[in-house]
């Protein structure tokens, strides 16, 4: 066997457990290894039979006396039941449905049990337990047992079995970790780290395994991120130089007044701006902050230098957002700006005041001619077929990671110089993931919200309350108002047991408010039924849209002032104060109702945060200690935070270890010359994780 072996060329492995491991993403000897467990449970300590205790967890060693099958009649299953024994008393043992246990064992064994006790009237008992005979290297029992994520028929034995077939090749695995750092840091080495992390000896084997783990996982990342950059300033950028007066007469016609954040985050990018060297910034900024208009900003100092700006949504309705707000702006200038979507193709230029529908070969010869100066749309605006003579911005906006290949095939459409890319993001990102996560980009932080804006007030709602928030709700809309309610689920056949958009429509619209005009948004829909309802939306016909988290990013109705969220123990803080992120964006004073059927401590606790604060960056900091970076993020850094099975991203001291190796190897070896094993682990991850 070795890495690449595949799983189904393992002994004990059918064809229908390799499928079932296909769907955990393990196909290979190698994929297996470096799947880690979840959790523990500690087995370690065995008790004699006379110490046990109802309620607790433990194991216990003994000699079968007794063992027999029978059929219970009132349940109509098949008991398999044993009597063990130690120098200290009995137990009695059941297992439900599992007659082959009977062929597994025999009178007169010795075996571990591991399983939680129960004592009754008639004595002492364990239901189901783990059981392995004391011959045997025990995996399954006394000792420290790991726990994986599985799937459907798929059991925890079964993963362990296949993990300890595979756990050989551990010793033939390259460790590709810098020595000097293994040495100077005190760490295992990489084979000893992966047979601990799934089978330790003891507690501190456990976490030497785990720091080793954790240092790898942050240190690969900032290397890349080191790279990135490395690479990235290698390239040659159209120099922008910062038109100050025609700027400055821009800012003082806008109708509000920028904040001091808003101000130094422009100029940051007007300083990128005038380099020679590609910028690579992040724009930060909680919701609602005015990230699109310090971009606009940079896109218009652009087209003052005759360069094209590009302007890239996730999605094709706040890609046609963009179009509405910044044609707004520009709508007395020269300024011609198109929208290309898969869907819809504008082009609208200040001289006709109005937005004209063209094929989508005329759109991609205007953009060629250099005729337009600002390129909005989704993906589709970087096609293979669109070129662009006069590139000098490209603007991301919650995309997160702009792809390294997509970056790539740009500089090479717009021979050889590279253009400068802006990415934004609303989703407030703790101090040390960005550390890690966007290590390769420069960093600016809108941290105030625009003047006049009102907090929006944020109530935790019982079941008790909820007839009066709904005439909270009316009384709102009757003043003018609109509102969102958000459901975890699109329909009740997704059998999760939560709230879903399209029962709640229901209720809403035949019981609650049958005289309102109540539509529903999901991301199944036709993007023709999505537009046209958040049309009427965004026309005050509809009073109340109920949605799944499609509109989570983006969506801007300053005449919304609630946001109803059902099943909000489903979501994350950062995902809720998304959604609420959706109001509060007028004059008017905004709420957020938060429903929920979960009333653990737990969940309650991390809800009430919501009520104490609309601070973006304390609740991911919160999240992320909490829920960990895959909870909080989501799918939206999947190729980054694929990598991080072990490590915790809320360690600063861990990263801060991490990066200070990083910043002195690549001081003296910036080629990663000296350096062949990290360089060839380096491109190996470009080339398996998709970085977008």
């Amino acid at each position: 066997m070795d890495l690449n072996t595949t799983l189904d060329q393992v002994y004990g492995i059918g064809p229908n457990i390799y499928k079932r491991l296909q769907k955990l993403g393990l196909n290979t000897a190698k994929d297996a290894i470096f799947y880690y467990p979840f959790r523990y449970e500690d087995f370690s300590n065995i008790k004699q039979i006379s110490e046990l205790v109802d309620g607790e967890t433990t194991t216990i060693r003994g000699k079968i006396i007794l063992l027999n099958n029978k059929r219970s009649p009132r349940k109509k299953m098949n008991l398999t039941e044993a009597l063990i024994e130690d120098d200290s008393g009995q137990i009695q043992i059941i297992w439900f449905n599992q007659p082959f246990i009977k062929n597994n064992l025999s009178v007169g064994e010795e075996i571990y049990l591991s399983g939680t006790i129960k004592n009754s009237l008639m004595g002492l008992s364990m239901t189901n337990p783990s059981y392995e005979k004391t011959l045997r290297d025990t995996t399954h029992t006394a000792r420290i047992v790991p726990i994986y994520p599985t799937t459907e028929n798929l059991t925890q034995k079964q993963i362990r079995y296949i993990i300890k077939k595979c756990l050989p090749v551990s010793y033939i695995i390259e460790d590709t970790l810098v020595k000097e750092i293994i040495e100077q840091e005190n760490l295992i080495c990489l084979g000893d780290a992966i047979r601990q992390i799934h089978f330790p000896d003891n507690e501190e084997s456990l976490q030497k395994a785990r720091e080793r783990l954790s240092f790898d996982e942050v240190f690969y990342l900032l290397c890349l991120s080191k790279a990135i950059k490395n690479e990235n300033q290698k390239n040659t950028a159209p120099i922008i130089k910062f038109r100050e007066e025609k700027i400055k007469k821009f800012v003082d016609n806008l109708p509000f007044e920028l904040t001091k954040s808003q101000k130094i985050s422009a100029w940051d990018i007007f300083k990128d701006l005038e380099k020679n060297i590609p910028m690579n910034r992040l724009l930060e900024g909680d919701v609602g902050s005015g990230k699109t208009i310090v971009a606009i900003m940079a896109s218009y100092n652009t087209i003052l230098n005759e360069h094209q700006a590009i302007f890239m949504a996730p999605t094709q309705i706040l890609a046609k957002q963009h179009f509405e707000k910044i044609i707004q702006i520009f709508e007395n200038s020269n300024i011609s700006i198109c929208l290309f979507t898969n869907k819809e193709r504008l082009i609208y230029n200040g001289k006709n005041k109005i937005a004209k529908t063209f094929s989508k070969a005329k759109i991609i010869n205007e953009i060629k001619t250099g005729n337009i100066n600002i390129i909005i749309g989704t993906h589709s605006v970087i096609g293979k077929d669109v070129e662009f003579p006069h590139l000098g911005l490209v603007i991301v906006d919650e995309q997160h990671r702009f792809g390294v290949r997509q970056r790539h095939e740009l500089i090479e459409r717009t021979k050889d110089i590279s253009p400068h890319f802006l990415s934004m993001t609303a989703t407030p990102i703790p101090r040390s993931l960005a550390l890690t996560i966007y290590g390769d980009l420069d960093i600016s932080r809108i941290t105030e919200k625009p003047l006049g804006r009102q907090k929006t007030i944020t109530k935790l709602v019982s079941n008790k309350n909820r007839s009066r928030a709904y005439e909270f709700i009316y009384n709102q809309i009757e003043k003018g108002r609109q509102a969102f309610v958000i459901c975890p689920l699109i329909n009740d056949s997704d059998k999760l047991g939560v709230k879903s958009v399209l029962s709640e429509y229901e209720k809403l619209n035949n019981d609650i408010f049958p005289n309102l005009d109540i539509k529903f948004l999901h991301g199944k829909m036709k993007e023709s039924e999505k537009n046209e309802i958040l049309k009427n939306f965004a026309n005050n016909k509809t009073k109340i849209l109920v949605s799944t988290s499609v509109i989570e990013v983006g969506i801007d109705y300053p005449n919304a002032s609630i946001m109803m969220i059902e099943g909000a123990d489903r979501f994350g803080l950062a995902s809720l104060h998304q959604f609420r992120g959706r109001v509060g964006r007028g004059t008017h004073q905004s709420y957020c109702f938060l429903f929920t059927d979960n009333y653990s401590k737990k969940t309650i606790d991390r809800l009430e945060i919501l009520e104490s604060t609309d601070d973006g960056f304390k609740l991911s900091e919160f999240d992320l200690k909490t829920r960990g970076s895959g909870d909080l993020y989501g799918n939206v850094q999947s190729g980054f935070l694929s990598q991080i099975k072990i490590a915790d991203l809320s360690d600063f001291e861990l990263i801060k270890k991490a990066q200070k190796w990083t910043n002195e190897i690549f001081l003296s070896d910036p080629e990663l010359t000296n350096h062949k094993e990290l360089k060839d682990k380096l491109s190996e991850f470009i080339k398996n994780v998709h970085l977008e």
